[in-house]
């Protein structure tokens, strides 16, 4: 697997439209797209844990479409081009991996961006065809958790309660088309949206809400990827008040809508070696489970496991932190990959 850092050396003309020469000074030495997910992965389903299969479909894009290296790494380049504009920095997001967004609040002309949502139950029997009360629930969840209005953020050790963050992103529930069908689980091979196309994916986030094999929880889709199959598909019992305990409190979504929007998990994908791009999340050798206590410690630092883009459990998971707002945010201003969504 090629390193796309070594491929490419300036981003598309298209994309930096509104970034100065001396802002696109960015170091992209530790940008990576592919992973060992596929192995780790596979390891902790057969351990008999809930995983999210995000990265792993991302590894299948990948293969699939040789393009979509250079979509990311341009999204990447971009991405930390506007980082750097606000913060008037170097693109060096200071951690290990040494690039990524900064910790700070980026000031943007955004002001709170709502983002539509389209929902497709797809069902096999009446326990997956989930409630239109589970779904407002669910549209609840996500906007308590970005912005920072749950009950839990009390909860956050003082290391890092600081670096909390309204990411000032709402979520609408545009509507929901309901599917009866006969598959009684579907596989993370993008079936389910295929069957159920997305309805206008630049413009509004879609959802797949439905039964999936093999013990995963969900999976997104990054920016960047084909447009017929952009959205989350999650498990119809991790929404609130299904039967997927630990998982049933609609943050398994919340997670997923972090891939969405261009968050990686919190130990990089690969061990303390790789970054996920964000200075202010430490490093970690991997995921964490149950409701660990504080500190836990990985790679010579504290763990931030009670971040949304870890593998706890929903009940002990409560915050996006402020550098990963500044990722989430860099990509709806005008110019960025999902821009759309908030109207640019």
């Amino acid at each position: 697997m090629a390193t796309v850092a070594l491929l490419f050396s300036s981003c598309s003309d298209d994309k930096s439209e509104n970034i100065t020469e001396d802002q696109s000074k960015v170091d992209m030495s530790d940008f990576y797209v592919y992973t060992d997910a596929d192995v780790d992965e596979n390891a902790r389903q057969v351990q008999g844990k809930q995983v999210c299969h995000t990265m792993v479909n991302l590894n299948r894009l990948l293969n699939e479409d040789p393009s979509l290296e250079k979509k990311m790494y341009d999204i990447e380049y971009q991405t930390r081009a506007l980082t750097n504009a606000k913060k008037g920095g170097n693109g060096n997001g200071g951690g290990p991996g040494g690039g990524g967004s900064g910790g700070g609040d980026p000031v943007d002309n955004l002001g709170v961006v709502n983002i539509p949502v389209y929902v497709h139950v797809v069902y096999s029997n009446s326990q997956q065809n989930v409630s239109d009360q589970q779904i407002n629930s669910q549209i609840s969840v996500l906007n308590n958790d970005f912005r920072a209005t749950n009950n839990d953020t009390n909860q956050v050790p003082s290391e890092f309660a600081g670096l909390v963050a309204d990411t000032e992103v709402n979520f609408t529930l545009a509507g929901t088309f309901r599917h009866s069908n006969s598959t009684s689980a579907w596989s993370t091979n993008d079936a389910v949206k295929s069957a159920y196309p997305p309805v206008t994916p630049s413009t509004h986030l879609n959802i797949w809400v439905c039964n999936i094999s093999g013990g995963i929880l969900g999976y997104a889709q990054f920016p960047g990827g084909p447009a017929a199959t952009d959205g989350v598909v999650v498990l119809y019992s991790s929404l609130p008040g299904g039967s997927a305990a630990p998982y049933n409190q609609g943050r398994t979504l919340t997670h997923e809508v972090g891939h969405y929007l261009n968050l990686r998990h919190i130990w990089g994908d690969g061990r303390c070696k790789q970054d996920d791009f964000v200075a202010d999340t430490p490093s970690s050798d991997g995921p964490n489970y149950g409701c660990p206590s504080y500190p836990t410690v990985n790679c010579r630092s504290n763990d931030m496991t009670m971040n949304y883009m870890d593998y706890v459990d929903d009940s002990c998971m409560y915050m996006f932190s402020e550098g990963q707002k500044s990722r989430m945010r860099a990509i709806l201003q005008p110019g960025g990959s999902r821009a759309a969504l908030a109207g640019n």
